[in-house]
């Protein structure tokens, strides 16, 4: 996106309609070459201790977030089962067909 004068929204719902296309860079379904540098660090990154973070802040706003489902995915995470923030990103990737993911480290 990098012919564009606008930046993605602060959440994954946006990466996910950024990817379906029909605006920026994506047109739709032609076939994109997502590349994805230090993947494993972000893997890093991206993984327990960020997505525990990540809804202990949401927990803090009960009138905008549901505070049970919210609570629930910080308790898996808790107990080492749950998705990261890096394995939600995956899912959402993974579930455009028409992106290709080429990762690589420095």
């Amino acid at each position: 996106m990098s012919n564009e004068d606008w930046k993605l929204g602060e959440s994954l719902d946006a990466l996910s309609d950024m990817l379906y296309g029909g605006y920026g860079e994506i047109e739709g379904k032609e076939e994109i070459h997502l590349i994805w540098k230090e993947f494993e660090k972000n893997r890093t990154d991206l993984g327990v201790e960020l997505t525990k973070n990540y809804y202990r802040n949401k927990l803090k706003s009960p009138s905008t977030f549901n505070i049970e489902f919210v609570q629930q995915k910080l308790d898996e995470l808790e107990k080492g089962r749950g998705k990261t923030y890096f394995d939600m990103i995956l899912e959402i990737i993974s579930e455009h067909p028409n992106i290709k993911l080429i990762t690589f480290e420095k």
